[in-house]
């Protein structure tokens, strides 16, 4: 049994995008309760995390944008993209908590403190680009953590798998001049943000350390665990991490509104099975998961509480 932590704070629900938008605050609160309700919560390290500093976040975000989001929340309610990004009074405080929380995770595990940690936290990041807001995201948390990962430990290799049902153009394209940090996605295409495709490889220096498996509408289980064990783990096999970073989405359930796919419970405890084996060859068991989307409460909490399952079994 290993020690693994959920990583949560209060001013993660006080986020609201508006009325009615599928990224609201009973995401985690439906998950949270969830995990108390079927006694898991009570099997996990309970950490509140800090502010992530600003220095943290400019390693992946242009300072411009870091000066413009906290602005706009100061303005009350205001839309960040074309789309529906929404702030609120609250959301940067938030973003600082999500972002902080992932980096409270990585430092734990890091150190050997804990050996794995699940980070329950909003807005999500992984659209999120180096000067723009997008997708419901603010803040690219699982790419600061990445970052924080290389800058402060001087690790020489850190994966992120993203299983979310939308490719996370935002982790891809701050990496993709990277060979250190090996980004690969499992994810509908074609589908929002229209970005990953397979010959999408990396650049310069960084060509061959991406890896995009687009996957089409309808697709289920037995496709989507052939990509992640007959492509995600060899290659990241070959690549040796030192620490794997997880952007979880659950929007690729079977009863998710914004997606035409059809994992189940079951799929993804398959998935973090397979990434927590891999850590534990390569990493020495370092492996981080945080929570990017999923819409239809019950079964993003049921999901999130199949990977935490196979974390604590270890």
């Amino acid at each position: 049994m290993g020690r693994t932590a959920l990583v949560a704070h209060p001013a993660c629900l006080e986020h609201f995008a508006g009325p009615g938008h599928p990224e609201r605050p009973e995401r985690v609160a439906h998950l949270l309760a969830h995990l108390d309700e079927t006694g898991l919560a009570d099997e996990l390290v309970s950490i509140v995390p800090p502010r992530a500093p600003l220095e943290a976040l400019a390693r992946v975000h242009d300072p411009a944008l870091l000066r413009a989001i906290p602005a706009a929340c100061a303005r009350g309610r205001a839309r960040l993209d074309e789309g529906d990004t929404y702030v609120c009074g609250e959301s940067w405080e938030a973003a600082l908590r999500a972002s902080g929380g992932v980096l409270e995770a990585v430092e734990r595990v890091h150190a050997r403190d804990l050996d794995s940690a699940f980070v329950a936290v909003r807005p999500p990041g992984h659209h999120a680009e180096r000067d723009r807001a997008m997708g419901f995201c603010l803040v690219n948390h699982v790419a600061v953590a990445a970052a924080h990962l290389r800058a402060v430990h001087g690790l020489e290799r850190v994966a992120v798998i993203d299983w979310d049902v939308h490719h996370g153009n935002g982790t891809q394209h701050l990496f993709e001049r990277d060979a250190h940090v090996f980004y690969a996605s499992l994810h509908q295409f074609p589908h929002y943000p229209g970005t990953g495709a397979a010959d999408e490889r990396g650049l310069g220096e960084g060509e061959g350390a991406t890896l995009n498996c687009p996957l089409p509408a309808g697709s289920g289980p037995s496709e989507w665990l052939a990509a992640f064990e007959g492509r995600v783990l060899p290659a990241l096999e070959a690549f040796a991490p030192q620490f794997v970073l997880v952007s979880a989405g659950y929007d690729a359930h079977r009863d998710d509104p914004l997606s035409g796919t059809r994992l189940d419970e079951a799929s993804y405890a398959a998935m973090t099975r397979g990434a927590l084996e891999l850590a534990a060859r390569t990493a020495g068991g370092r492996l981080v998961l945080v929570l990017e989307g999923g819409y239809a409460l019950d079964a993003t909490a049921r999901s999130a509480a199949a990977s935490l399952a196979v974390l604590v079994a270890g």
